[in-house]
């Protein structure tokens, strides 16, 4: 401390005020302020460095809280999960159990009816057979017959009034299902023992239908002109034809709708056999010897 000259005035103790005012007062007043503002707003006097500190332990707190709960439920469901997926393993394991069974009693169904169509057949070389395999077109057929060629009018879009066709179709020049259908039936109808529409053999279980403006022999479109072919015997089966009824509905098709036809006699017709034939119902068929008409 530097030396008080004698005679100034001064105290002798005034160089000690500022550390007598330190020992006194051991709290800045700027503190003390902050601090009594807060205890006025209610606020708490923890630093806010405290505070952050206690909210991040109550949220790893809370976390960890979550984290134990859903780890206790995981360990609770896990026998639940385990039980069903060992049932759903089982009920698979059943389905293809029962899905190879049906599908070995759908190959055994289809062996039966092979071997029943094959006896169905019977001896090819015997009369019953013979008679079985042309009824049903399994085998290619050949001898004379006749050619009938039916062709839309040459104007096909024009119509006509009145004429033999059934008011549900359309009165134009084009041939109709319906038309086909007439004169395949009066060609059984005149003897033929075999025929075939555009090289499609028809049978005992072929449809002729229409798809809007397309004939459709077995669900197979086919277009004009349309080519029927029956084997039986030539001229007898051209003039039986001509004089059925279906015949004479060919002729008033010619002359109201000016739809075109054509008829040839052959000495000699080959019709291939059916394709992709199917037994849906059958019966023993009575044995010629016993006096029954095949």
């Amino acid at each position: 401390m530097p030396q008080q000259e004698p005679g100034s005035g001064a105290r002798p103790d005034a160089s000690m005020s500022l550390l007598t005012a330190v020992m006194s007062h051991t709290l800045d007043e700027g503190y003390a302020q902050a601090a009594a503002g807060r205890r006025a707003a209610g606020r708490p006097e923890l630093p806010r460095t405290l505070r952050a500190r206690l909210w991040l332990a109550g949220g790893l707190a809370l976390a960890a809280a979550v984290v134990t709960l859903g780890a206790a439920q995981a360990r609770e469901a896990e026998p639940v999960l385990a039980r069903e997926r060992e049932e759903l393993l089982t009920r698979v394991e059943a389905g293809t159990a029962e899905l190879d069974a049906l599908q070995a009693e759908v190959d055994a169904l289809r062996a039966g009816i092979d071997a029943a169509q094959r006896d169905a057949a019977g001896d090819a070389g015997s009369p019953d057979g013979e008679l079985a395999a042309l009824l049903a077109g399994t085998t290619a057929v050949t001898g004379p017959g006749i050619e009938l060629v039916v062709d839309d009018a040459e104007d096909a879009t024009g119509s006509a009034v009145g004429g033999p066709r059934d008011g549900s179709f359309a009165d134009t020049g084009r041939v109709r299902d319906r038309d086909l259908q007439r004169l395949v039936n009066g060609l059984w109808r005149a003897g033929a023992e075999a025929v075939s529409v555009n090289d499609r053999r028809l049978t005992a279980v072929s449809a002729i239908r229409a798809a809007g403006e397309a004939v459709l022999v077995d669900n197979r479109p086919l277009v004009p002109p349309y080519t029927l072919l029956a084997v039986g015997p030539g001229d007898e089966l051209a003039a039986a034809f001509s004089a059925t009824a279906e015949g004479r509905y060919l002729e008033a098709l010619r002359e109201d709708f000016g739809i075109r036809s054509a008829t040839t006699v052959h000495d000699e017709l080959r019709l291939s056999a059916a394709s992709g034939l199917s037994t849906r119902t059958a019966r023993p068929a009575a044995s010629t010897h016993e006096g029954a008409t095949p």
